[in-house]
């Protein structure tokens, strides 16, 4: 009787044991299978979800015939229920545990956004606003109050943000962002700054920003930043107007529709530098790290004009009588209310 059992005992715990390795290698077969999607596609995981839900969501999504499963990987595998939230790359070939160990070691996909030298805050705020990966947040923020939360106490938010590309993950916000950006910004000004060249004609970091925003705006050619940031330290220093023409479009604002008139330029704004004498109160646009370093270290010489010579450089004059000759022979010509900037 007791061999009997004991022959019970052995042949049950032989079944037992031939199930459970049975099971274990139909549950390797599936965790090994590639997953049924013939081009890649993302997978999102919300905050806050729960390995359980996350399995029926596998389920549902037809990558594994049952969610138990997925249960019985968390119990042989308890590390795999550590799951993180966000959005996820799934390729053709992928195989369930390789989506397993890409949702457990929150390998997310990343995203990018730029801000581009030269734009207003007005012009970033609406890109921020179409981008469909960032979580917005600003609508409901007056500039006071996006001023408070990035701990500034500029008077405006024009060029406080650094124009570079972001890296960024799917739900990330704007502000986060912008936070980020206004913190580099600060960063990369205050090492320039201690490393300037001696006896600027402004006196602080943000007085350089500004002559940066106006330098990112007259040219995009690399090598004439420092002449250009040049040209207007000698004019801050003899007390000459800068009358350079991107401060007289900002201070126009929505009423700038691709030119500008004699009377635009006799129009008094904080910005026009036709009319006002020295810096205009704010940047006038972002600004990268090549035009703050410009500002801060400009090119020695004697020039103190330039005019655009039609193909993205310029022609630089030392004198009122060259410039007007430069004016004559590179755009006269071309546009009969022309106004080169600066013009005297």
């Amino acid at each position: 009787m007791l061999k009997k059992l004991m022959l019970a005992v052995f042949l049950l715990i032989l079944l037992v044991g031939v199930l459970a390795w049975s099971g274990y290698n139909q549950l390797q077969r599936k965790l090994e299978q590639p997953l049924p999607i013939t081009e890649a596609q993302t997978l999102i995981v919300e905050p806050g979800t729960w390995y359980r839900q996350f399995a029926t969501q596998l389920e549902t999504a037809g990558f594994v015939d049952n969610y138990l499963w997925l249960r019985l990987e968390a119990y042989l595998n308890p590390a795999v229920t550590r799951i993180k939230a966000g959005e996820y790359r799934l390729e053709p070939g992928m195989t369930l545990t390789q989506l397993l160990n890409k949702v457990v070691e929150g390998d997310t996909l990343d995203y990018t956004f730029t801000l581009i030298e030269g734009t207003t805050f007005k012009q970033l705020k609406q890109a921020l606003m179409s981008n469909d990966q960032l979580k917005h947040t600003l609508d409901n923020l007056s500039d006071a109050d996006l001023l408070d939360r990035l701990g500034s106490d500029a008077d405006s938010l024009e060029g406080l943000f650094l124009a570079e590309t972001y890296h960024f993950k799917r739900g990330m916000t704007d502000l986060q962002l912008l936070t980020r950006a206004h913190e580099d910004l600060q960063r990369v000004l205050e090492a320039a700054w201690q490393d300037r060249a001696k006896n600027l004609p402004y006196d602080t970091p943000y007085e350089a920003l500004i002559l940066a925003s106006i330098i990112e705006k007259e040219t995009a050619v690399p090598a004439e930043r420092n002449q250009i940031a040049g040209v207007f330290a000698r004019r801050l220093e003899r007390g000459m107007r800068l009358q350079t023409d991107p401060t007289v479009i900002y201070g126009m604002g929505d009423r700038y529709q691709g030119n500008i008139t004699r009377a635009d330029l006799r129009r008094p704004t904080p910005w026009n530098t036709y009319v006002i004498t020295g810096l205009p109160p704010t940047p006038i646009a972002l600004v990268g790290r090549e035009a703050i370093e410009a500002a801060v270290n400009p090119a020695a010489g004697k020039t103190l004009y330039f005019v655009a010579k039609g193909d993205g450089s310029h022609h630089f004059s030392s004198s009122l009588q060259e410039h007007n000759r430069a004016v004559r022979r590179y755009q006269l010509q071309r546009r009969a209310d022309y106004r080169s900037s600066p013009e005297n």
